[in-house]
């Protein structure tokens, strides 16, 4: 009787950003946490050449003969985040073994919480196998997966995040040189989400604006490599010679590195007031200078605002729809999540998901 295949299990976490947001693909600071919704991937050995693909959110199987991967183009399916994992494990030397890959993703996607470095990640260490590679170039590779197969031109924070999560703290990340110190949430709050249950179609071509954006208003400043080394008197010098969108798009960058750094004092004072303070300037930002927030969102924190216990509000996420997070005293928040349902059922007639997080651990092995 033939054995059964020996099926190793590995788990990545998706991610809530609490502040910093779209200053990662600029080279700057950002404050993720990991959180305990993530992507399984069970693998096992199959006699056929190939990298077989099930999941348990997407019908039918996908097949990739293995002499084929190294020079695949990308499919247009979810499955683009696994090959495009598989064909930078090939670019680092790797043999890519026969495998079945069995994915199950309790991330939903489309939220902002991260369902794509989730499966890039939870795929690298299934395919990997017993190769081992520092876990900072375990990152790199998916977001190159994300960048050059995908095409999305991603920074490095939700991949990060999804490999240095650390329970209990978040992660204040230099996306320059990826590097991080552990941030302790203080007593006294708790990280609850919100999703709008939206994502508007417009998101990715965006996103891709946005550091187009950058990048022209970049251009003002010869010698400067990225915005995070423009400062804000700089940029308030050369804004006359600058058209009104990049401008805009510097200024949140600038302002939320500024953020990021306060955000990281407030934390380690225990300051939440402040904290909350921050996210909301952080969401105005996005909503009026950086423009990625939508409607939905917006009523989301506005709504907050008005409910006892809130200490701040703000979106998380590429936006266009998604998630907002929110620090708010434990003691309100069951009836922080009643009113916040209620009254935007009311206004859009959607049910928001609602998530308590913690910060949770990253990627790993599953025994």
């Amino acid at each position: 009787m033939a054995r059964a295949p020996r099926i190793k299990h590995y788990h990545a976490p998706g991610r809530v950003n609490l502040i910093g947001e779209h200053t990662d693909y600029n080279a700057g600071f950002v404050m993720p946490i990991a959180i305990a919704v993530g992507c399984d991937v069970r693998v096992s050995s199959i006699r056929k050449k190939e990298i077989r693909l099930t999941s348990k959110q997407f019908a039918g199987d996908l097949s990739f003969p293995l002499n084929s991967i190294a020079d695949m183009t990308k499919t247009g399916t979810w499955a683009d985040y696994v090959m495009g994992v598989a064909k930078e494990i090939l670019a680092l030397g790797f043999e890519l073994k026969p495998s079945h890959l069995a994915i199950d993703s309790s991330v939903p996607t489309g939220s902002g919480l991260s369902s794509s470095a989730a499966l890039e990640v939870s795929s690298a260490l299934a395919l990997l196998g017993d190769n081992e590679v520092p876990k900072v170039e375990l990152a790199r590779l998916c977001q190159r997966a994300e960048r050059e197969f995908v095409g999305m031109p991603c920074g490095i924070m939700d991949q990060y995040a999804s490999v240095f999560g650390e329970a209990h703290k978040a992660i204040m990340l230099d996306c320059r040189s990826t590097t991080h110190k552990l941030v302790p949430i203080p007593d006294g709050a708790e990280i609850v989400v919100v999703n709008s249950m939206v994502k508007h179609e417009l998101g990715s071509s965006a996103y891709r604006n946005r550091v187009a954006e950058c990048q022209q208003a970049l251009s003002h400043f010869p010698g400067k490599p990225a915005l995070r080394d423009v400062t804000l008197g700089e940029l308030e010098r050369t804004a006359a010679k600058m058209e009104e969108i990049p401008l805009a798009r510097a200024r949140h960058v600038i302002l939320e590195d500024l953020r990021v750094e306060n955000f990281l004092v407030a934390a380690e004072d225990g300051d939440l007031p402040m904290m909350g303070k921050l996210m909301v300037e952080s969401h105005r930002s996005l909503q009026h200078d950086y423009e990625v927030s939508c409607e939905e969102l917006d009523s989301l924190v506005d709504t907050a605002l008005t409910i006892d216990g809130v200490f701040g509000s703000r979106m998380t996420g590429g936006g266009f729809g998604g998630c907002t997070v929110n620090l708010v005293d434990p003691e309100f928040v069951d009836a922080f999540e009643r009113e916040i349902s209620a009254r935007y059922q009311e206004q859009w007639k959607l049910t928001p998901a609602i998530y308590r997080f913690s910060p949770s651990a990253g990627a790993r092995r599953v025994e």
